[in-house]
């Protein structure tokens, strides 16, 4: 009797790992719990990156990552300021790509 209680049990907490499980998982469109703090930390390492280099607007130009790609954007006064932002942003640790959407005024 107690092996059939030990063995459901079991089968009990398998059964509601499995369903719990994937709510932690990522799909296509949203990140796990995990990769959202990666995201988070990436967000923020490249603003500060842009704050600190005098050659960019860092205040102007807004950062949003999604599973280590960077989307820049945002309105810089010349060419050379839109490409430093991209360097800098792709020199980050964690960053995968950068897609760079900022506009020349």
């Amino acid at each position: 009797m107690k092996k059939i209680i030990s063995l459901l049990a079991l089968a009990s907490l398998a059964t509601t790992a499995l369903v719990f499980a994937p709510g932690c998982a990522s799909t296509p469109t949203q990140a796990s719990t995990g990769e959202f703090i990666d995201d988070s930390v990436i967000t923020t390492k490249v603003k500060a990156a842009l704050l600190h280099d005098d050659g960019t607007p860092g205040g102007a130009i807004k950062v949003e990552t999604f599973k280590g790609v960077v989307q820049l954007s945002g309105f810089v006064d010349n060419g050379l300021q839109k490409k430093r932002a991209g360097m800098l942003a792709a020199e980050v640790t964690g960053v995968h790509e950068v897609v760079n959407n900022i506009t020349v005024k």
